[in-house]
C-alpha cells in the first residue's frame, strides 16, 4: 500500500510540459547567442530616425488631464497658430470645447501674463509696443 502524501509528492516533482517548452526556448536562444558572429552587423545596429516634430506643420492632438478627475484633448494647428482644448464629459459621454485661442500675437509680447487677455487686445498691445520702440529709436538717432 502506498502513502497518498508520497504519491502527491512524486506528482509534483515531474515538470509540467510548459516548463519543458520554456527550457527548450532558452536553450535555443543561448545557442544562437553563442553561435552569432562577433562584432556589430547591420541587423543589430540601432539607426537614428528623423524627428517628425522639427519644423512640423499641420494639426496635432494630445490627450491630457485638464483638472483633477477631468481629462480632455488638446489640439494645436501649427499652420494657423491656434490651440484649442476639448474636455471629456463622462456623464454625457461627449466632448465639450473648453478653450480656444490663437497665439499669433502672443509671441511678440515680452513682459505680460494674464488669463483674461483676448487676442485682439494682444494685437493692440503689440502695435503699441512697436510704435514706442520706433519712437524711441527715432529719438536716439541724431
Amino acid at each position: 500500500m502506498t502513502d497518498p502524501s508520497l504519491a502527491t509528492l512524486n506528482a509534483r516533482k515531474r515538470p509540467h510540459p510548459v516548463q519543458w517548452v520554456i527550457a527548450t526556448a532558452l536553450v535555443i536562444i543561448a545557442i544562437k547567442l553563442v553561435a552569432a558572429p562577433s562584432g556589430p552587423s547591420l541587423s543589430n545596429i540601432a539607426m537614428a530616425q528623423p524627428s517628425g516634430m522639427v519644423g512640423a506643420r499641420g494639426v496635432f492632438a494630445f490627450p491630457g488631464q485638464m483638472a483633477k478627475g477631468s481629462y480632455g484633448l488638446y489640439m494645436v494647428d501649427a499652420d494657423t497658430m491656434t490651440i484649442w482644448a476639448y474636455e471629456y464629459l463622462p456623464q454625457k459621454g461627449c466632448l465639450r470645447l473648453a478653450a480656444s485661442r490663437t497665439w499669433r500675437y502672443d509671441r511678440y509680447l515680452e513682459n505680460y501674463n494674464t488669463c483674461d487677455l483676448p487676442p485682439a487686445m494682444v494685437e493692440q498691445m503689440i502695435d503699441q509696443q512697436r510704435q514706442e520702440r520706433l519712437k524711441t529709436s527715432e529719438d536716439e538717432t541724431p
